[in-house]
């Protein structure tokens, strides 16, 4: 078994997910990509392999993923939601102009800014967006 099948085994045991053949599938193609993939472009990729895959069966799986905590669900630009499988913490970069959505490292917010900024509520976790013109787009525009 290969390092990236034990750390992908690993997180299925770790958050006691049963890894079906199906949500396997979801989750590596995610997780060796790199990708913030919409549900229908993982449908795409899955079934150009090996066409047995519903629709229903990959939106099903994204959801027991994103539930488990094994994948993020990312709204940027457009009207469907991108998924993300970096099993390690880091925030997002939403570009404006061609809506792709790039990982940035993770940083921590100053000690209790999130309890100041939430008042009342319990926050569990967080993550930054940025949003804005990537580096692509930004020479192509001609800005500096």
């Amino acid at each position: 078994m290969s390092k990236f099948s034990e750390e992908l085994a690993q997180a299925f045991q770790t958050v006691s997910l049963r890894p079906t053949a199906q949500r396997y599938a979801v989750l590596e193609f995610l997780a060796r990509r790199r990708v913030h993939a919409t549900a229908a472009e993982i449908f795409d990729a899955l079934n150009r392999d090996d066409p047995r895959a519903s629709r229903a069966t990959v939106y099903n799986n994204l959801h027991s993923l994103a539930k488990a905590g094994l994948v993020r669900e990312v709204h940027g630009e457009g009207k469907a939601a991108r998924f993300d499988a970096s099993l390690h913490p880091h925030h997002h970069f939403v570009c404006e102009t061609c809506g792709d959505i790039e990982d940035l490292p993770w940083f921590d917010l100053p000690p209790g800014f999130s309890r100041s900024a939430a008042g009342k509520r319990e926050v569990r976790a967080y993550e930054i967006v940025f949003r804005g013109v990537c580096v692509r787009c930004r020479g192509t525009r001609g800005v500096r």
